[in-house]
């Protein structure tokens, strides 16, 4: 989950850049009509994201009963995410935003598509919205679906107004057995709020990633067992240790909060896996 520049382009300028191009004459003149409610709608949007109230806007079924859902999804898909389309330039920009090309939901996998933070099908005004569009993975989009806020606490993380990297909350510990394997979770620092821990485990729930994470530490495990086991199989629990905090650290500084480091201090931490458990990273 991590920090994202806030896009500097306005909701006004994307939304007349994309519908710049309509043909036909009635849509385009019912779309410049419902420009003032883009731009407001956007103006709200920011203000509830910077006070964690995105919860509080409201859904709605069109623009003023002027302009459709339907309507305003064609302009997302047809003229700001389409290869050519009008608005592309701003969709390119906002899809490299990521460091390294990866999703800031997961920090896992690469970007491959803008996600809306509140669904287009319920807040067609924020459709192309650029505060409202979030650089992501496939899965995290997936599995974020359509589902809204309805609490403070059921509001997800948010790359451009959110920032959980200062802190290490990822964490991981070692399942002793044959082979090895790492669970994580989250474990809140001592200064975040009942809301934020809420928050970001459900986000992380809804992510999958203890599951998504545990998957790729599995691999891990086992390329690690092999160099252990060629190095380390005649002892040198204090080798070991040092080994793996030393990557530890090498990890935490590209990311606090990754996966690899959250893996690799479990397993500095470990006197089981230290002392020999790593001979059990392949059954």
């Amino acid at each position: 989950m991590w920090k994202l520049p806030k896009p500097e382009q306005t909701a006004e300028d994307v939304f007349t850049t994309t519908i710049s191009k309509v043909a036909n004459e009635d849509l385009k003149q019912r779309l410049v009509s419902v420009t003032a409610a883009i731009v407001g709608a956007s103006i709200e949007f920011d203000d509830a994201a910077s006070n964690n109230e995105i919860h509080t806007i409201a859904p709605s079924a069109n623009i003023d009963g002027i302009v459709t859902v339907k309507e305003m999804s064609r302009v997302y898909t047809g003229r700001l995410a389409a290869k050519g389309a009008p608005g592309r330039t701003v969709y390119d920009e906002l899809m490299a935003a990521p460091k390294h090309g990866r999703c800031p939901l997961c920090g896992q996998h690469v970007v491959s598509t803008l996600d809306h933070y509140l669904p287009k099908t319920q807040f067609p005004a924020l459709a192309v919205a650029p505060w409202n569009l979030i650089p992501a993975c496939h899965d995290c989009n997936k599995a974020k679906s359509d589902v809204r806020p309805l609490t403070a606490s059921e509001e997800t993380i948010h790359p451009y107004y959110d920032d959980i990297e200062g802190e290490p909350w990822l964490v991981a510990e070692v399942v002793e057995g044959t082979p090895a394997a790492l669970r994580f979770l989250v474990s809140p620092p001592a200064g975040w709020s009942e809301i934020l821990t809420s928050r970001v485990q459900r986000q992380f729930k809804m992510l999958n990633l203890a599951s998504r994470y545990a998957a790729k530490a599995a691999q891990e495990l086992t390329e690690l067992s092999d160099l252990m086991n060629t190095n380390y199989a005649d002892g040198g629990a204090d080798d070991v240790r040092s080994l793996l905090q030393s990557t530890a650290n090498s990890c935490r500084l590209v990311n606090v909060n990754g996966w690899r480091t959250a893996s690799y201090q479990a397993l500095a931490d470990s006197d089981w896996y230290c002392r020999g458990g790593f001979a059990a990273g392949v059954a």
